[in-house]
């Protein structure tokens, strides 16, 4: 049965999926690496990229999960790219070159019209004005039975916890703290809204933690 899922989202012991400061030198934010060192050594992440090698223990085991049988992704305007307010052009693409990770449609949450931007790979980013409710109900008509995956950000997440929306999310705990960035939790009772810690698994570099929404 299809599911609205989070995965492989990295979490700092103080609450921030993403670091301070995000621009295009650093999408993450200054310090948003330090929450993805688990994905970055695996064999997923290196296939992805191109490269050779990789490991392929618990945090790998993970990752590749976290990246198949998808059928759709919703992504907030931050994940697209560093381009705010109205779109000057259609040059900006997205981060990831002319063909992204991604090899499904994508929807992207935003104020502001723009075409769809079909890519290699079988990715098509659609861009959503009208709110969180009507872009979960395209991707779930494009997903049919496959996953629709809410690839993030933190605050495009938040809202999709608020409205009940999310059926299960994958977190990986980092052991490190980043001070400041982008809170994954902020002004969220997930007790309250239903959710709860179903499985923990030690991973290699991180705590990898599944919440379930019950009932």
């Amino acid at each position: 049965m299809s599911k609205v899922v989070v995965q492989s989202i990295g979490v700092s012991l103080d609450g921030f999926a993403a670091g301070p400061d995000q621009s295009l030198e650093n999408p993450l934010g200054t310090t948003g690496p330090e929450l993805m060192e688990w994905f970055f050594p695996t064999l997923t992440f290196r296939s992805m990229h191109g490269g050779e090698g990789g490991e392929t223990g618990v945090d790998n085991s993970f990752a590749e999960k976290s990246m198949s049988d998808k059928g759709a992704w919703i992504l907030g305007r931050n994940m697209f790219g560093p381009v705010r307010g109205p779109w000057p052009d259609d040059s900006w693409k997205g981060w990831w070159g002319d063909d992204p990770p991604y090899h499904v449609p994508a929807f992207v949450l935003t104020h502001y019209e723009r075409e769809p931007l079909v890519m290699e790979g079988g990715t098509t980013f659609y861009f959503i004005t009208d709110g969180i409710h009507s872009a979960l109900e395209k991707a779930k008509a494009a997903a049919g039975d496959r996953d629709v995956r809410i690839g993030g950000g933190a605050a495009t997440i938040r809202q999709f916890l608020q409205a009940g929306l999310i059926d299960e999310m994958h977190l990986v705990v980092r052991p490190i703290l980043l001070g400041k960035g982008e809170p994954l939790f902020a002004d969220l009772d997930l007790r309250t809204l239903g959710y709860a810690v179903t499985d923990s698994v030690q991973g290699e570099r991180g705590l990898h933690v599944i919440v379930n929404k019950l009932g």
